[in-house]
């Protein structure tokens, strides 16, 4: 049996401390880590072990160990951001500890990816990791583009440069102008989840060679897994953008403590002279501004669009560390 079968205090405790930590997001919740294990890794136990300075619970070691090497509970294909979740102003004692469990673990390799690149992990893990001489190779591995949000969206458009602003207007009346379109969320339940996400994949896959191949019936499985589970908090958000009553575009969103989050998206390429998945997605930033929320985060990748709509770059690094 494994922890996330079982062992509901550590899930607890783990939940409890994340807003209180150096990164909060969704990806290293235990029901995100929970949801990618039982559809990827039902067959390996991870070691999840809370670490506590005089009694107090400062962070998490959340790591699976197959073969020579051991990684984080995860995948970089699936997932955006990967860390320890540590406690704010106890990045040095948990490492000073959490190392040493770390370094008793069967394996030649701890290859951690996708850390953000102002984790503690990167301060600390790389020099008490030489010190004790292991081989440490860290580098740039990607970005994840993010934008502050203002309070309206007329702000927001006056935010961006010049050419983009009128770029965005311009397509935003042309579409307005030209065709009967909407854009809308749709709500998630066990009934619809699979007709929706369907529609979802056809999008996706249409959009690119490398989405559709990316689109295998395993990873099929785990969004329509993200679905079920995030829905059911209201964190899961699909939207769709329909042109004569065809849905043309959509994108997947997690909105979580105050971020929007970009997580996966698809359109019709055939509908491109209409800017229908640039449109698609700049509506649910305006979605975002209406509910409030302070960030938007694009998430992996360099494409252009993130650019024009207003994002600047968050690296993210990965870290081996070998015996």
């Amino acid at each position: 049996m494994s922890y996330f079968e079982n062992d509901g205090q550590i899930e607890k405790t783990w939940s409890h401390m994340l807003p209180n930590c150096y990164l909060n997001t969704i990806f290293i919740t235990p029901e995100w880590q929970a949801t990618w294990w039982k559809r990827f890794k039902y067959n390996s136990t991870p070691l999840i072990e809370i670490v506590t300075l005089d009694k107090e619970a400062i962070g998490v070691i959340p790591i699976l160990c197959e073969g020579e090497e051991a990684t984080f509970i995860g995948d970089s294909n699936v997932y955006d951001y990967m860390d320890f979740p540590v406690l704010k102003g106890h990045g040095k004692d948990f490492f000073s500890i959490a190392w040493d469990r770390l370094k008793s673990m069967d394996w030649k390799s701890l290859r951690l990816e996708s850390i953000p690149e102002d984790s503690p992990t990167l301060k600390y893990l790389p020099d008490i990791a030489k010190l004790d001489g292991f081989e440490v190779d860290l580098y740039e591995s990607d970005t994840t583009p993010c934008m502050q949000l203002p309070d309206s969206w007329d702000d927001y458009l006056t935010g961006l440069r010049k050419k983009d602003r009128h770029e965005l207007r311009r397509k935003l009346r042309r579409l307005e102008s030209n065709t009967d379109f909407k854009q809308y969320s749709v709500d998630i339940t066990g009934d619809s989840v699979e007709k929706n996400l369907e529609e979802f994949f056809r999008l996706m896959a249409l959009s690119s060679d490398d989405k559709g191949a990316f689109l295998t019936a395993q990873n099929k499985e785990f969004f329509i897994d993200l679905a079920l589970k995030f829905s059911a908090t209201d964190q899961y958000k699909l939207f769709f953008m329909e042109v004569e009553g065809t849905k043309v575009a959509a994108c997947i969103c997690f909105s979580y403590e105050g971020t929007y989050l970009l997580y996966n998206s698809g359109y019709d390429p055939e509908k491109s002279s209409l800017s229908v998945g640039l449109l698609n997605k700049a509506l649910t930033i305006q979605e975002a501004i209406k509910l409030d929320i302070r960030e938007y985060n694009f998430l992996r990748g360099t494409e252009r669009y993130k650019y024009h709509l207003g994002a600047s770059d968050r690296a993210v690094f990965d870290l081996v560390v070998s015996r």
